[in-house]
């Protein structure tokens, strides 16, 4: 019997003797809003086994604000100690943890936590140290707000760089040369239509008055696209813009014109491509006038 009984003791000690022992200990139960707290868990009797478990920084729950989490491995122990806060007042739980030590699961004991709020109502916060005034220079300012100061002078710097594009563009797009070459443009597409060959007078007269309408109303800012023939006749002759000898020309077309529209005259090819050369003459000499005008100007 006695034999026996030191055989099972034998059995346990060797049992225990190669074992691991997985132990946790938690140093306090019940904190404070943001006291830290610590955990610290050993494996000992390793036996140079790998030690599997949660990453760092990713072992307790949600609510524990881990602080830290350092792991101290040899050999033979294993040890990882979290230090954590929580800022939110109630009972929380820190759950069993896993721990696969040699590819074998173990888990440690769980805790239950009591948070508590120690502030009480009407306590005065005083300040550790005393408010203390400082006089600022221009050199602390400027170093307080340089980058505003910057970026707002390089923001300034690109409008300004902006609104001048812009303004160019407009300017090169309602230049005279431009508009010159777009209304010869028009009296081509005009001309290609063969409105002089086919006897089509009515036709060829309505869109040489609307081509020569809207290139004096943008080329010289006047409104010949609202003027009734006999008023923008007289405006032309008052404002000067263009030459006498281009007024009689803009005159005899535009009097031809609308007598054409109303059926009053009946006109041939020759007058209707002497009336087209005419303006296209005027509107190829329109650009060079409007420019020696405008030096003249100082514009």
């Amino acid at each position: 019997m006695l034999k026996k009984l030191q055989i099972i003791l034998f059995l346990l000690s060797s049992v225990f003797a190669f074992s691991q022992t997985l132990s946790s200990k938690l140093d306090k139960e019940t904190l404070a809003l943001g006291e830290p707290g610590t955990l610290r868990i050993q494996i000992t009797n390793l036996q140079a086994k790998d030690v599997q478990a949660a990453a760092q920084n990713e072992l307790l729950p949600f609510h524990f604000e881990e602080i830290n989490d350092s792991i101290d491995k040899k050999v033979d122990s294993y040890e990882r100690i979290i230090e954590f806060a929580v800022f939110e007042e109630g009972k929380f739980t820190i759950p069993a943890l896993d721990f696969k030590i040699g590819g074998k699961l173990y888990h440690t004991i769980p805790y239950d936590i009591e948070v508590i709020n120690t502030a009480q109502k009407g306590d005065v916060i005083n300040d550790i140290m005393k408010n203390k005034e400082v006089t600022l220079d221009v050199r602390d300012y400027w170093q307080l707000y340089k980058w505003y100061i910057l970026g707002a002078l390089i923001l300034i710097a690109l409008l300004f760089v902006i609104y001048q594009l812009i303004k160019y563009a407009k300017r090169k797009k309602s230049s005279p040369v431009v508009m010159t070459n777009q209304t010869l443009k028009q009296l081509e597409q005009l001309k290609k239509k063969n409105y002089i060959e086919t006897g089509n007078y009515r036709l060829f007269y309505v869109e040489l008055l609307d081509i020569s309408r809207n290139f004096i109303t943008k080329q010289y800012q006047i409104p010949a696209d609202v003027l009734l023939t006999d008023d923008l006749i007289d405006v032309l002759k008052i404002n000067n813009a263009i030459s006498p000898e281009n007024e009689k020309i803009i005159e005899d077309i535009f009097s031809r014109g609308d007598l054409v529209k109303f059926a009053k005259i009946f006109p041939d090819q020759q007058n209707m491509t002497q009336d087209f050369d005419r303006l296209k003459s005027f509107v190829k000499t329109s650009s060079k006038d409007l420019e020696a005008e405008n030096l003249r100007n100082g514009v």
